[in-house]
């Protein structure tokens, strides 16, 4: 999971492009374009805070390293128990006879090259997990910052900690606790089976 903060980074730059376009191309964009730049209403979100808190990210997270712990548990077991025929087969040569043991040692390397293989599906079931919280990650962020910007006038949303290119940004510009805040709202509504939200939209 080490990579998902870089790839979180590569998103909100994304979704900064998407701010960006939207408010050159959309109405009047003609005007606000010959603007100073002055004029344009920037924001910046923290991703660390926006990571720590996004509770799709922390459960989706959690989930994955489960998963992760799982799959690496079955994986160990296997290899132990290859490990342990390959011992017992060590012990008992001897009293072999010369095709019984070369029987056993082509059946140990089978049993081997397919370990390997499960592994490497492992490792690739893992990758594309990954990326499709990713992607959903991307798709979550994005729409959340596309409205939000057109709520709130926000043209720009830059991305601010230690790695990036910005020095120092007042906290009036600060708008991670309103993101992290909106994007939590959508998530919990997002979860709500639709018996729950018939029962909402019952007591309004």
């Amino acid at each position: 999971m080490k990579n998902v903060s870089l790839i979180f980074n590569v998103i909100l730059a994304i979704a900064v492009a998407v701010l960006y376009y939207l408010h050159f191309s959309g109405p009047g964009a003609t005007n606000t374009a010959s603007s100073p730049a002055g004029n344009l209403q920037m924001a910046y979100i923290n991703s660390d805070s926006v990571l720590k808190y996004y509770d799709y990210f922390k459960v989706s997270r959690e989930k994955l390293e489960t998963k992760g712990k799982q799959l690496d548990q079955d994986l160990k077991s296997r290899a132990t128990s290859l490990q342990g025929e390959f011992e017992s087969y060590q012990r008992n040569v001897n009293s072999m006879t010369i095709g019984q043991a070369r029987a056993v040692e082509e059946d140990l390397t089978k049993k081997r090259q397919n370990l390997q293989l499960y592994q490497e599906s492992l490792s690739q079931q893992m990758l594309a997990d990954q990326e499709k919280m990713t992607k959903e990650l991307y798709n979550k962020v994005t729409t959340f910052l596309r409205k939000y910007g057109q709520e709130h006038g926000v043209q720009i949303v830059f991305k601010y900690d230690a790695s990036s290119d910005v020095l120092f940004a007042g906290d009036s510009l600060d708008i991670s606790k309103d993101v992290v805040k909106g994007l939590n709202e959508a998530y919990r509504l997002e979860k709500q089976t639709p018996a729950a939200k018939d029962s909402v939209a019952g007591k309004k």
